[in-house]
């Protein structure tokens, strides 16, 4: 990892999702790190330094909407992009209160679009 290097961390329980997000933005030229809920997400949010996070929402044990909270009362100011196929309005809203800094759709979101959107959150 060079100095310049921006840390990812990809919170996804969807394999082929984690996979395919990782290889992108390891090409992109960032460090990633992949979580498969909101618990193993917090063990590495709190023993490691990253610039963003991408969360889903809906995961076994703790969900997206239970990591917010969380890094929300353990004062964690990581920027966050939430990834996920709830689309109403409702989720969306709660994940931007919790301090989520983007909301974007799975099924309707390029991966070529969240790396661009990645980009701009950590330039």
């Amino acid at each position: 990892m060079t100095a310049l290097q921006k840390n990812i961390l990809i919170v996804e329980d969807e394999k082929p999702l984690a996979h395919a997000l990782t290889a992108k933005l390891t090409k992109s030229g960032f460090a990633v790190t992949a979580a498969e809920n909101g618990e193993e997400a917090l063990e590495h949010l709190t023993s490691g330094a990253f610039d963003l996070v991408i969360t889903d929402l809906v995961m076994p044990g703790m969900d997206g909407f239970g990591l917010l909270t969380a890094m929300k009362e353990k004062n964690i100011h990581i920027p966050t992009v939430v990834l996920s196929n709830l689309s109403q309005e409702s989720d969306e809203s709660k994940a931007l209160e919790l301090g989520a800094a983007l909301f974007l759709i799975k099924s309707g979101t390029p991966l070529t679009d969240i790396i661009t959107k990645v980009n701009e959150l950590v330039s």
